[in-house]
C-alpha cells in the first residue's frame, strides 16, 4: 500500500532539498517536525514505522510545503494516504476536546438518525423545495452548541449566507436531513465512515434535483466539489462558496449596499485559498461592503493556517501559530479580521479568548457573510 502510495504522488521525486520543511508552518515553531522526515522515511523502506509515527497526524494539510516542492510531489495526498494505512493499522489520531467532535460525525453516520436540522432558521428567511440551488449547511448548527464558551457564532454565518442569498434573489433549498460532510473523516483516514456521510449526502443530494450547491464552510466545498467527485465519479452539480456568488452578483451590477467604513484585514482559509484558487472572491466582498482592506503581509498563496486541521492535535504549536497569526493582523492596523470559514473563526476565536492572551493584541473577527449583511440595505 505505501509502495503504491509513493508512486502515486510522485513521493519518488524527492530531491531532500528542505523547502518544504522550510515553508511548514509546524516546523517552524515544532522543530520536531519535518515533512521532508516523513517522506524520507516511507522512501527509506521503514513502513511499519511509519504508521506507527505519530507525526504522520501532525501535518495541517494546509498545502504550502506543496506550492514550494520543485518536484512537484503531491504531498497533501501522500499524507491522507498514509493516514488512511495507519488508521487501518490500528492507529489513532490524538482528538481534540475529548473526540467528541469525532464521536458526533459517527453518530451522523447511522441510517435512521433524526435531527433538528432546520431549527435554527427564522421566520423571515425564505426556503423552496422546489430550487435548483441547494444551501450546503454542514456542521455550523453542532459547532454553536460545541463552542458557546468562545462565542464562535457559527449559526450567525449560517443565518447571514440564508439572509444574503434571499437577498439576491434565490430561495434556496434546505435539506433536513443532511449531514457532514465527512471532510474531517477523510482527513484523519477514517474511510469507511467518510464513506457512509458521503453516499448519504449524495442521496439526498440526486434526489432533491438541485443544480447549484452553494457553502459557507470551504472544507464543505472542496469535500463536495472535489473529494465526492474523486472518489464517487462525476456528480451532476456544481459547487460554489459564498463569496463566489456574491462577486457574481456584484459584477453584474445587481447589488446596491451600504458603507460600513471599516479598516479590515482578510484570513485565506487553506481549502478555499490554495485548494481551490478561490482569492479575489472574498475581496471583492470586502470592498464591495465600503471596508478599507489591508493586507497582512503573508496573504493569498502564502497564507498561514488558522494552526489546526479536523479537531486533531490542537496543542500548544497550534497556539504558537494562532498567537502569530493575530498579531498579524492587528499590526496590519486593521480594526476586523474577516475570515470565510468558521473553523478558522473558532481557532482564532479560542485562542483569543485564552485568560492571559494579551489585551494589546486582541482584534474583533467576523464571518465575511455577516460583515455583507450588516452592509445589505
Amino acid at each position: 500500500m505505501i509502495e503504491e502510495t509513493l508512486k502515486k504522488t510522485k513521493a519518488y521525486l524527492c530531491l531532500d532539498c528542505g523547502k518544504c520543511t522550510a515553508i511548514c508552518p509546524i516546523s517552524r515553531v515544532n522543530r520536531g517536525y519535518s515533512p521532508r522526515r516523513l517522506l524520507t522515511k516511507a522512501l527509506t523502506g521503514g513502513n511499519e514505522n511509519l504508521l506507527t509515527d505519530k507525526t504522520v497526524w501532525t501535518c495541517l494539510t494546509c498545502m504550502r510545503c506543496q506550492q514550494r516542492c520543485p518536484s512537484d510531489i503531491d504531498y497533501i495526498q501522500f499524507t491522507r494516504l498514509i493516514r488512511s494505512d495507519a488508521k487501518g493499522n490500528g492507529q489513532e489520531a490524538t482528538c481534540s476536546h475529548g473526540g467528541a467532535l469525532q464521536s458526533l460525525m459517527k453518530i451522523m453516520t447511522a441510517p435512521e438518525l433524526k435531527q433538528n436540522r432546520l431549527g435554527w432558521i427564522a421566520s423571515d428567511l425564505k426556503i423552496s423545495e422546489k430550487s435548483e440551488y441547494l444551501y450546503f449547511v454542514g456542521c455550523l448548527p453542532y459547532f454553536d452548541v460545541f463552542f458557546t464558551d468562545i462565542k464562535a457564532n457559527s449559526l450567525e454565518g449560517a443565518r447571514s449566507t440564508l439572509k444574503i442569498l434571499n437577498f439576491l434573489g434565490i430561495q434556496p433549498q434546505v435539506l433536513d436531513n443532511e449531514r457532514c460532510c465527512g471532510h474531517d473523516l477523510l482527513w484523519t483516514g477514517d474511510m469507511e465512515n467518510f464513506k457512509r456521510l458521503a453516499e448519504h449526502n449524495l442521496k439526498l443530494i440526486k434526489e432533491s434535483g438541485v443544480k447549484k450547491i452553494v457553502t459557507s464552510c470551504p472544507e464543505c466545498l472542496t469535500t463536495l466539489k472535489s473529494d465526492y467527485p474523486e472518489i464517487f465519479g462525476k456528480q451532476n452539480y456544481e459547487v460554489f462558496h459564498i463569496s463566489e456568488v456574491i462577486a457574481e452578483a456584484l459584477s453584474n451590477n445587481k447589488v446596491k449596499l451600504k458603507k460600513l467604513d471599516k479598516k479590515v484585514t482578510y484570513q485565506d482559509p487553506c481549502r478555499l485559498g490554495r485548494f481551490c484558487g478561490v482569492f479575489d472572491a472574498p475581496r471583492e466582498v470586502i470592498n464591495a461592503c465600503g471596508s478599507e482592506l489591508v493586507e497582512m503581509p503573508r496573504n493569498r498563496k502564502n497564507a498561514t493556517c488558522c494552526g489546526t486541521s479536523s479537531w486533531v492535535n490542537c496543542d500548544a504549536y497550534s497556539r504558537m501559530i494562532q498567537a502569530n497569526r493575530l498579531k498579524e493582523a492587528k499590526n496590519s492596523g486593521a480594526e476586523v479580521l474577516v475570515t470565510a470559514c468558521p473553523k478558522c473563526q473558532i481557532h482564532f476565536s479560542c485562542t483569543q479568548n485564552a485568560e492571559n492572551y494579551p489585551e494589546e493584541d486582541r482584534i474583533k473577527i467576523v464571518d465575511l457573510t455577516t460583515l455583507f449583511a450588516e452592509a445589505m440595505p
